[in-house]
């Protein structure tokens, strides 16, 4: 016993694609045959199945077997090749550091054996490890180029079945992508992803793989260049994809724009004011901030550093809210909103312009967001590539949001009728976009009397944006 030698069998592989472990198995097969030829005893065997050894990610097995060997549990170890065990140099050192300060010189594998105690064996040892590792760069450069061909081919990236389309990830599922189509819709609209997303869930619509849907993913489909019939790469559209469009390339630019007007901040509470930013103080023309007291909603014209206006002037938000969204209904049947729509296909071709102009700049940050993550440039350069970038895309979202082409009055115009009966079941981000479309802002007058519960529409003027 005294002269019996502990053995372990490591093996790995790094792309299992059928999830089987068939090249491990059958690396651990020959391990064994080796082990058995020389008497030896397996006391373990240490598997990583489908983790690579070149890209520097953890390996449990691995780091387990290392933690052995610095124990002393361990005499030899048997490899298919060097190549399982590490392809990288430095790895190399640091595995052969560990060996040799707890005695084990034995490292076997089926290619030939290495000793780990003398100058020729690490020599070896060294040379295939630096061979493995120019072939793994090798490797992972034809990996990038063909995956980079692919997509400016048009050609699906594979992985799960996107929302919208078959497993293929060509063929159109027509009773997601009808999902997917008033999903868009409703938003660009202005409806909040989260009412979406509430949306989805009541209705019971589940993800493609089964699962409910969270405001994150919501979002990330509706960005994603796929459901447009357009290809991206490393977060870049690259050109058309083989696979039909579910939502235009226009309506997905739009998306993607508004998206990027949003300032992240965080969970945002629910709305709970229909015309929050929309009114202005009559005393002193300062914009009215929503204020809850005793659990009843006002509108209040605040004094102070943070706010700036006269503080004299508070009205109860449920009378105004109801009396403005009357007057907008009533202004999306009248004569004068036909007349200010049209020009609404002039400002749409601006818009269409100015949203294509703001994709190519924000695909273009990305790109050289990635050149810098990769050093192929130095942070200065890309200080002073990015500075003139961000400065035509600031450009661009300001011409935005001065454009009138609102798609909030899409198939509503000439229905105000119908909208009233449905209005009170519409969520209020959807209610807010309608009367932001049709309203500049709203001014409040002073009251003469003491009671702010009872509007007086002379205390009301209305500025109309449509």
């Amino acid at each position: 016993m005294a002269n019996t030698v502990r053995a372990a069998i490591y093996a790995r592989i790094s792309r299992d694609v059928t999830g089987e472990g068939l090249g491990v198995e059958r690396q651990i097969v020959d391990c064994r045959k080796i082990a058995a030829d020389r008497g030896w005893t397996i006391t373990e065997e240490y598997v990583d199945n489908d983790i690579s050894a070149y890209a520097g990610k953890r390996r449990p097995s691995y780091e387990r077997m290392l933690q052995d060997i610095e124990a002393g549990r361990l005499d030899a170890v048997v490899v298919y090749n060097t190549d399982r065990l590490t392809r990288r140099p430095i790895e190399l050192e640091q595995f052969t550091a560990i060996c040799e300060a707890a005695g084990l010189r034995q490292l076997v594998a089926v290619t030939g054996d290495i000793d780990l105690g003398n100058d020729d064996g690490m020599f070896m040892a060294r040379v295939l490890a630096a061979v493995a590792a120019k072939e793994s760069g090798r490797k992972s450069e034809r990996l990038r180029r063909k995956a980079r061909e692919s997509a400016e081919a048009g050609r699906p990236n594979g992985g799960v079945r996107p929302f919208g389309y078959e497993k293929d990830q060509m063929t159109v599922v027509e009773s997601e992508a009808a999902v997917i189509r008033e999903l868009a819709d409703r938003f660009l609209a202005g409806e909040a992803t989260a009412s979406l997303t509430r949306w989805l869930a009541e209705n019971e619509i589940p993800t493609a793989g089964g699962a409910g849907w969270q405001s994150s993913t919501v979002s990330q489909m509706l960005k994603s260049p796929r459901i447009a019939g357009l290809r991206s790469h490393n977060g870049i559209v690259v050109g058309d994809a083989m696979w039909p469009a579910i939502i235009s390339p226009e309506q997905h630019r739009q998306i993607v724009a508004m998206y990027g007007r949003k300032t992240p901040n965080g969970k945002r509470s629910p709305r709970r004011y229909l015309l929050s930013g929309l009114l202005r103080c009559g005393k002193c023309g300062n914009k009215l901030f929503s204020s809850a007291r005793r659990d009843t909603r006002r509108y209040v014209c605040m004094s102070g550093p943070d706010h700036g206006g006269c503080g004299k002037l508070t009205i109860v938000a449920a009378p105004v809210e109801e009396w403005i969204a009357e007057a907008v209904l009533m202004r999306i049947d009248s004569p004068a909103m036909n007349d200010a729509l049209k020009g609404r296909a002039a400002a749409d071709e601006r818009t269409g312009a100015l949203l294509a102009e703001l994709q190519a700049d924000q695909s273009q940050m990305a790109e050289l967001s990635h050149l810098w993550a990769t050093k192929a440039i130095s942070s200065a350069e890309w200080k002073a590539a990015r500075e003139p970038i961000e400065a035509r895309v600031f450009a661009a979202e300001r011409q935005l949001s001065q454009i009138t082409g609102d798609h909030a009055l899409d198939g509503i115009v000439g229905h105000g009728e119908e909208l009233r009966s449905s209005w009170e079941a519409l969520p209020l981000t959807r209610q807010a976009a309608i009367v932001g479309a049709v309203m500049d802002f709203g001014t409040i007058a002073g009251a003469e009397g003491r009671s702010t519960n009872v509007v007086d529409p002379n205390r009301i003027s209305v500025t109309w944006r449509l």
